[in-house]
């Protein structure tokens, strides 16, 4: 098998936004329906809050979390992506073999 020292810029890339948006994806269903939770809590009347008024416009806005936290990370982690594949390939192109033996070759399958 044929094994390379370099990392794919865009694919790279791409991997972090995709992973970094399912993470964003499963924080934001936390955030809104815990928060919706918390809010319904509050509104029923079992918990009493000085910081929570109970449902109101702020409940429907946190549902734009679902929205809003998968798209910023997988923004970042584009730009993540990025940033980390043009450093390891400058590594590797200075340290080529200690790079090779501390991580590893990259396998490249056809």
């Amino acid at each position: 098998m044929p094994y390379s020292n370099k990392i794919g810029i865009l694919f790279f890339a791409r991997l972090q936004a995709v992973q970094m948006g399912l993470v964003g994806l499963i924080l934001g269903i936390l955030y809104s329906f815990g928060g919706a939770i918390i809010d319904i809590i509050v509104s029923i009347g079992w918990v009493t809050s000085s910081e929570t008024p109970g449902l109101s416009y702020g409940t429907a806005l946190a549902f734009l979390a679902l929205i809003g936290m998968p798209s910023l990370f997988a923004i970042f982690g584009f730009v993540y992506g990025i940033i980390v594949a043009i450093l390891y390939n400058f590594a590797s192109g200075i340290f080529g073999a200690s790079i090779g033996k501390l991580v590893g070759k990259i396998e490249i399958k056809k």
